[in-house]
């Protein structure tokens, strides 16, 4: 049984709006971890009490998104099982490892130390809450690694076999998935993107202060530190944003030619879109404002290089369709096969079967393309008398929704070099002491504090419509992924799961406010320090009555 199309479209939509909802919180807590861990070494290093209250007071506003990141994070694990059941039993035994991993060493690891890190202030001393700290970003970015890892498995299914007589794919190599070239990428680009959101946050709510001259040494200082980290973060991720490229032109070319709005494969130097409507139905750019030769130097680093584009992927996905089809024959044999004989479930019997090892000699002939006979079989359900028209459409639907890819690449990409600009002006402006001199500085970048998290929600939207229409690429299709569940189910879930992180988002945005606009001043003892713990979490002292 299989689920019908709007459930599936349900079980999409849920999980892409829990994934966005929480990744609005996972980029700020990546970026602040370690900006405090910035600011609290200087602090451990030099022993000037400002910089323990920027850590005080950064660290509060940490604690708050924290605190919300957890609750929406903790509910996507169990919606791989709950509305992705077809999915997890397929890859359960390897997705679920780095998961696993996840919250045994990164998540614990976090949660304990960021108590710690909030209440220890007066318990622990320098060095020790210095280390607590550190253990805290560590912790956040383990967390991010591990995700990835899982994430990238379903880029690029690494370190994996597919076992035909339990219909599973089994891990071969736990090494292989954890240096998934994908996933190594990914995870670095995916952390510093975090490392610039939090960047832009410090830098926007400071400049808020120096524009309305409150807490001035604190929001000097906290605006220089994240300026400078901001703008080398921006660096890195553009850099290692041109390694993903590089890879998904190797590993994932239907998502690099949407991504280009590539329809033809382009003869060296391709050139380069850089704006465009892709019309998917006509299978064109209505129109196209392009740069010559630039495409084939930012995917082949080269001038010689041709780009594979989406005619030819085309044509290419029929031949593996057609290929794929012996294999879910035989696949479907070997499960008659076992049916049928119960004394097949012993190795040594199905070694000695001469019929099941010829199925299974067709179904190893042809295995590489399984997932492209599943592909069709979303057309036709007996896959060996599929029509080469059936055939055709399965090979168009190899292709992701072009004009989504495009566009949400494209806005990523703008964001971020928004940012950079931005944050170097706001560097060149700190060094030279001048960040109170510029109006126009002040007053822009507490309304570029949303570019980070955009830039973060367009490039996972990139990453994931771009991998479409399977949930492991190439291996298992997404129409056959969702668990056969009501469209009122579904329905109901997706309504109180957005109506609930809607609400998460409502109060992030209320304390965020509310703990920003009072500043570091009402927290703590009105000199600009900040006591930074409540009541209860502080040393009794006695009162000397003499």
């Amino acid at each position: 049984m299989v689920p019908s199309d709007l459930v599936v479209e349900l079980s999409r939509w849920q999980f892409a709006a829990t994934a966005l909802y929480h990744f609005m919180f996972v980029p700020l807590t990546l970026g602040l971890s370690f900006i405090l861990v910035a600011m609290e070494t200087v602090y451990v290093v030099t022993g000037r009490q400002i910089y323990k209250d920027m850590t005080m007071f950064w660290g509060k506003l940490f604690a708050i998104n924290f605190a919300l990141g957890v609750a929406t994070g903790l509910t996507m694990e169990f919606e791989f099982g709950t509305n992705w059941s077809t999915y997890s039993y397929y890859v359960g035994d390897i997705f679920g490892a780095p998961l696993a991993v996840e919250g045994l060493m990164a998540f614990f690891m976090e949660s304990t130390f960021v108590g710690m890190m909030l209440l220890g202030w007066h318990r622990l001393n320098k060095v020790q809450h210095l280390t607590v700290t550190w253990l805290v970003a560590l912790g956040s970015n383990l967390s991010a690694l591990w995700i990835l890892v899982a994430n990238g498995f379903m880029q690029d299914p690494q370190g994996s076999v597919f076992n035909p007589f339990t219909q599973r794919m089994e891990l071969t190599s736990f090494m292989q998935l954890i240096m998934n070239p994908d996933a190594q990428a990914k995870f670095v680009h995916t952390s510093l993107a975090g490392y610039v959101t939090g960047a832009m946050f410090v830098v926007g709510i400071s400049a808020w202060y120096l524009a309305r001259k409150r807490h001035i040494e604190l929001a000097r200082r906290s605006l220089r530190m994240a300026s400078l980290f901001g703008v080398i973060s921006v660096v890195g991720v553009i850099t290692l944003g041109d390694a993903l490229g590089f890879i998904d032109g190797g590993k994932q070319p239907t998502k690099l030619a949407a991504m280009e709005g590539l329809w033809k494969t382009e003869k060296a130097p391709a050139p380069f879109n850089l704006i465009a409507f892709p019309n998917q139905e006509a299978q064109k750019n209505d129109f196209a404002i392009q740069i010559p030769g630039l495409l084939s130097i930012l995917v082949k680093h080269d001038f010689t290089s041709s780009v594979t584009g989406i005619d030819q992927l085309e044509q290419e996905a029929v031949s593996r369709i057609k290929n794929g089809i012996p294999a879910l024959k035989a696949l479907e044999s070997i499960q008659q096969q076992l049916s049928q004989n119960p004394d097949l479930a012993n190795a040594n019997a199905r070694k000695n079967d001469p019929t099941l090892q010829q199925s299974l000699a067709q179904f190893d002939a042809h295995k590489k393309d399984l997932g492209y006979a599943y592909l069709l079989k979303y057309y036709a359900p007996d896959v060996s008398k599929a029509t080469p028209a059936q055939i055709e459409l399965a090979a168009k639907k190899s292709i992701p929704e072009v004009w989504i890819v495009f566009w949400a690449f494209r806005i990523m990409v703008a964001l971020g070099f928004l940012m950079l600009f931005f944050l170097i002006w706001g560097t060149l402006l700190s060094l030279r002491g001048q960040e109170r001199n510029s109006p126009m500085f002040l007053r822009l970048a507490p309304w570029m504090i949303p570019a980070g998290f955009l830039a973060c929600e367009f490039g996972w939207i990139t990453a994931e419509m771009g991998r479409q229409p399977w949930t492991v690429y190439e291996t298992l299709p997404t129409w056959l992924s969702a668990s056969t569940h009501s469209v009122s189910y579904m329905a109901f879930s997706l309504i109180g799961f957005v109506s609930l992180y809607s609400i998460f988002i409502v109060v992030e945005m209320y304390l965020m406010f509310k703990f920003a606009r009072k500043g570091p001043d009402e927290h703590g003892t009105g000199g600009g320090s900040l006591a930074g713990e409540p009541a209860f979490a502080r040393p009794v002292q006695t009162l000397n009555r003499d």
